[in-house]
């Protein structure tokens, strides 16, 4: 089991709900759907959510993804590490669990 982890707000988990897949808006705009390792998540969060509430932390097992996405592992330019990155809808049997974080 690989595993890996994606941040997701109340509002766009809650508004995926009955989906199949979840859908992060970033698929749209950056061709992909970021993700991190669980030592990387501390750094996302102060990062890109400080402040920021009703957050889930959403438990992906990458060897549940379906053929609709591919994961690749990039680097991230912005802090020189290596980020997994998801590029096509997470089909939500993937999910493997769902932790609000605050």
């Amino acid at each position: 089991m690989n595993i890996i982890y994606h941040i997701a707000t109340k509002e766009s988990w809650d508004a995926q709900k009955t989906s199949e897949y979840y859908i992060h808006s970033s698929l749209n705009t950056e061709g992909f759907i970021h993700a991190s390792r669980l030592s990387q998540i501390q750094g996302v969060l102060n990062r890109y959510y400080n402040g920021v509430n009703d957050l889930y932390r959403l438990k992906i097992d990458t060897n549940l993804l379906d053929d609709t996405s591919e994961l690749k592992e990039e680097l991230a330019t912005s802090v020189g590490e290596m980020f997994p990155h998801i590029y096509g809808p997470i089909n939500k049997s993937a999910i493997i669990e769902v932790i609000p974080i605050r």
